[in-house]
């Protein structure tokens, strides 16, 4: 190393991964390796003897030993090389190994003008034989000029009226001006959506409850809840038992979006709240889900993260009385049909009924 001697085990197992598969694993290759780098880069004070260096970067140096190694001994055919991508259809057939070499002849013609009127082409050869008789395509055109066609073909002076075709149906239904309007909304609590064959009703406040359901429940199992941060913070007064309940269920909470400041005695501050919730109900949510879980039955089949999930979804919902415009309503009832369940609430109650016009038409009679 930078012509002094060394002895290094490192560099030594470099060499002989080189040769892994050349000799015998009893045997060892002999070898002299004359290395020059950085005296900065080696550290020379870790033997007495001064015989064993310390390299900073020994991987690299390992990896540049082994690969040279390896290159040296394939390019002096030293290491057997097997060539799997060699193309067969390349080679020589044994018919033609010992034939010499013919060179293609090249047949111009030289008295062809491409300027010429009359071109002169040789060798030229139609697969289909054009008959003579029929090679006068002009005749086809006599008469078009004339200002009186007598045998009933075409003239200028002829009127010609076109059969129009008759449409037997449409690929898409034809929208009547009343679907024009997707959804209404009666007395402020039902959602109703004409149909093909009649009319569908949403309740608004059970439709936002499955969507909010769902939402908050993906939130609590993949522990994503996307929450908004308020300008100040809530401070929220609760009871002793009250704040027993939400410490164990904050981990809970804080997955939906919610995001806690300090657990006071009686005292709970909130820093951040769900995105689907507003900043004056987080009291109201907090209180409604500690009652239900209070009054929940013990062992009635439901997890902890569903009885909170329902409990949310039934405070933060849309009520009953709330006037929602068209695009309101155009969003609530595609974010119902985009759920696993739209036709239940997270209660078990019927969120969709649909009135055919058949049974409309029985009232009038």
């Amino acid at each position: 190393m930078n012509d002094r001697f060394i002895k290094s085990p490192y560099l030594n197992h470099a060499v002989n991964a080189a040769f892994e598969g050349l000799i015998k694993p009893a045997l060892h290759p002999g070898y002299f390796l004359f290395l020059e780098v950085a005296p900065k880069s080696i550290d020379i004070n870790i033997h007495p003897t001064k015989t064993e260096i310390k390299f900073d970067d020994e991987h690299a140096l390992y990896a540049m030993v082994r690969a040279t190694i390896k290159h040296s001994l394939g390019q002096f055919s030293i290491a057997p090389v097997l060539d799997f991508n060699r193309e067969s259809s390349l080679d020589t057939p044994y018919d033609y190994s010992n034939k010499p070499p013919v060179s293609p002849t090249i047949d111009v013609d030289r008295d062809f003008n491409p300027f010429s009127a009359t071109p002169k082409q040789k060798n030229i050869d139609f697969p289909y034989k054009r008959d003579k008789d029929t090679a006068h395509w002009d005749s086809l055109y006599v008469g078009l000029n004339d200002t009186q066609a007598t045998d009933g073909s075409y003239s200028p002076e002829t009127h010609l009226t076109f059969e129009s075709e008759q449409v037997t149906g449409s690929l898409f239904e034809e929208q009547s001006p009343v679907s024009a309007q997707l959804t209404f909304q009666l007395q402020n609590k039902y959602i109703i959506s004409p149909i093909k064959s009649g009319m569908m009703v949403i309740h608004q406040h059970l439709a936002h409850q499955r969507i909010l359901y769902e939402e908050l429940l993906k939130n609590i199992t993949v522990h994503q809840g996307v929450s908004q941060q308020l300008l100040f913070p809530l401070e929220l007064p609760f009871s002793i038992p009250d704040m027993q309940v939400l410490q164990k269920i904050q981990e809970q909470l804080e997955h939906t979006g919610f995001v806690f400041g300090a657990f006071g005695e009686d005292t709970l501050s909130i820093t951040g709240i769900p995105a689907a919730l507003l900043e004056g109900q987080a009291s109201m949510v907090l209180e409604q889900l500690i009652q239900d879980i209070m009054d929940e039955v013990p062992d009635a089949g439901f997890s902890q993260n569903d009885l909170l999930v329902r409990s949310m979804a039934k405070s933060m919902a849309i009520k009953t009385g709330v006037a929602l415009n068209s695009k309101e309503r155009e969003h609530l009832v595609n974010q119902l049909f985009m759920c696993k369940e739209p036709s239940i609430s997270p209660s078990n109650q019927a969120v969709i009924i649909t009135l055919d016009a058949n049974d409309l038409d029985k009232k009038f009679i």
